[in-house]
């Protein structure tokens, strides 16, 4: 009996999702077993030989953002400490959202002690101001000197959510880069932003991550990503309703593809 003009359809589409899912959760098995691949990334991220720095913008950007790269180098060894460049006091919550940093690190496996937030009148949360390039290279590179850094991990120059504050991160970093004022040695890592589609397609993003040229990519078990999430949700002050549906369907949640600048 021939099929309505509905009748194939929805069949063949809910047939191809189920098989674009059953790939990519292979490929996340497989991806997520692995240690950072091979190359200049690897070398500085091996356990016992890394000493890594994420530089964020705000407070919950390592939980939003970074959760797969925090997770995937400490499944390899090596423990990142954290550098917020503000407390995120953008609604005049910034002492509450310093706890909250605290307690959503602690969950992916970074003591207080290696998180540090810039509180800088000069340094505001604030998605239209980009913040002040020398201001912002005099903290983090005296940073990077004083905790002897050879990785850093932050934005790529389209911040993911093109926010003013991420970019900001970005362009300190590469001018630290492309002057040579960072300690020999020192690499920098920065987190590749995507188009609105591959954003949220969370897992299955997997698919085209592992085919796409990049130098570090981490992906994260379901365990792992369900840590990820508490990380996460200890951001109280932040969790409006429509970040339940990002980290439902964001594949930053699972996902972090990098590259070396």
């Amino acid at each position: 009996m021939a099929a309505g003009p509905w009748g194939w359809g929805p069949a063949a589409l809910a047939l191809l999702l189920a098989l674009l899912l059953g790939g990519a959760r292979r490929l996340r098995r497989r991806y997520a077993a692995r240690a950072p691949p091979s190359g200049g990334a690897a070398a500085a991220g091996r356990a016992g030989g890394a000493r890594v720095l994420l530089v964020t913008a705000h407070p919950d950007d390592e939980a939003m953002f970074f959760a797969p790269t925090v997770l995937g180098l400490g499944r390899a060894g090596a423990r990142p400490a954290v550098l917020c460049c503000s407390a995120g006091n953008y609604y005049n919550q910034g002492e509450i959202r310093k706890k909250e940093l605290e307690q959503s690190c602690f969950l992916l496996g970074i003591p207080a002690s290696d998180v540090t937030v810039i509180d800088h009148r000069d340094l505001p949360d604030n998605p239209a101001v980009e913040w002040d390039a020398q201001l912002l290279t005099t903290f983090v590179l005296k940073h990077i000197e004083a905790n002897n850094i050879n990785l850093v991990v932050t934005f790529d120059a389209g911040g993911v959510s093109g926010h003013a504050n991420h970019t900001s991160l970005y362009t300190a970093l590469r001018y630290l880069h492309s002057e040579r004022k960072l300690p020999e040695g020192c690499r920098v890592l920065v987190l590749e932003s995507v188009n609105l589609f591959r954003k949220y397609i969370s897992v299955l993003d997997v698919l085209v991550s592992c085919l796409l040229p990049r130098d570090a990519l981490f992906v994260l078990t379901e365990e792992e990503t369900e840590q990820a999430r508490r990380a996460m949700r200890c951001h109280r002050s932040q969790l409006l309703w429509f970040r339940h549906i990002y980290m439902l369907f964001s594949r930053y949640m699972v996902i972090n593809s990098l590259r070396l600048l």
